[in-house]
């Protein structure tokens, strides 16, 4: 549950310790997820990317993408506040398919995703949608937008994927801090939307 920090708190009582979220960052080979990390986190992010070798040929699809030359094999983190009381623990997931066993051990705990779209190679994150839709875990769709992309809306984004109505769209470039921190409070709202819904205000345990 994400909760506002309470306003209750006397002058002279200690601080209240800060919200963490655990958040995921999703999406296929090569989308940007090392790179949103990297760029808003507030510490040094931890970061397992190894080169790509010629053992990947044939299993990891680069069309597209040919100047790619490491890949994430087990997780990238990082920490952003968002704002006073609130911090974002944030657990980007390897993209290529033979390392999906690991996302159900990454997922514990999430309480919501972002999932990052190539307009080049679109297909390649319904993985990652149908998989946050089949757990019913919160999630955005974050567009990076790529010089040599396509030039869609998020509303043509939307209707590609077969997003449900209330799922954010956002067009951002992972590579600048101010972008990316303005994906993480979409998701951040769209969190909070989701949990007054589920627990409409007046409501009483049965």
């Amino acid at each position: 549950m994400v909760s506002k920090p309470s306003e209750n708190a006397g002058e002279g009582s200690a601080p209240a310790a800060p919200v963490a979220v655990k958040i995921l960052v999703a999406g296929g080979f090569g989308v940007g997820k090392t790179t949103l990390v990297g760029a808003v986190s507030e510490i040094r992010p931890l970061q397992t990317e190894e080169l790509l070798t010629d053992r990947s040929v044939g299993v990891d699809d680069t069309e597209g993408i040919e100047q790619k030359t490491t890949t994430t094999v087990a997780m990238d983190f990082g920490r952003i506040t968002i704002r006073d009381g609130l911090v974002l623990y944030l657990f980007g997931t390897p993209g290529q398919d033979r390392f999906w066993f690991m996302w159900d051990e990454l997922s514990f705990g999430a309480l919501g995703a972002v999932v990052l779209a190539d307009t080049r190679r679109l297909a390649d994150c319904f993985p990652a949608v149908d998989y946050f839709e089949n757990r019913s875990l919160p999630f955005v769709i974050a567009v990076n937008c790529f010089d040599d992309g396509y030039d869609y809306t998020a509303e043509e984004i939307r209707e590609a994927l077969d997003l449900r109505p209330d799922t954010p769209v956002v067009l951002c470039d992972v590579r600048e801090r101010t972008s990316g921190k303005e994906v993480l409070t979409t998701l951040v709202k769209h969190l909070l939307s989701v949990h007054e819904a589920q627990n409409p205000a007046g409501a009483t345990a049965g």
